[in-house]
């Protein structure tokens, strides 16, 4: 079984702040953000809802991604959000 890799896209509880990241374990990785474990960007922001992600099959792609993703502007990343979950629900509910 290969390992899966996950581009994501995180918000706060009004939604106006947006940070991407990726990772190899989501689970792990979002319950990290939730508890404020990490210092930084995500703790000071308060980013703790799961609003988005990409399953990957490789790293090189998930970080290419990932880059593309951040590239873009809000309104690239609220389309992609309001594809995938029109709500802006927290996804982690279901993992």
């Amino acid at each position: 079984m290969d390992k899966q890799y996950y581009v994501y896209i995180m918000t706060n509880f009004d939604n106006t702040v947006l940070y991407t990241g990726v990772t190899g374990n989501l689970i792990r990785r979002v319950y990290e953000h939730k508890n404020r474990l990490t210092d930084g960007f995500t703790k000071k922001y308060y980013t703790t809802k799961l609003v988005y992600f990409e399953v990957c099959d490789d790293v090189k792609s998930a970080i290419e991604r990932e880059k593309e993703i951040k590239k873009g502007s809000r309104l690239d990343k609220a389309n992609l959000v309001n594809n995938m979950n029109k709500d802006w629900k927290d996804l982690s509910i279901d993992l």
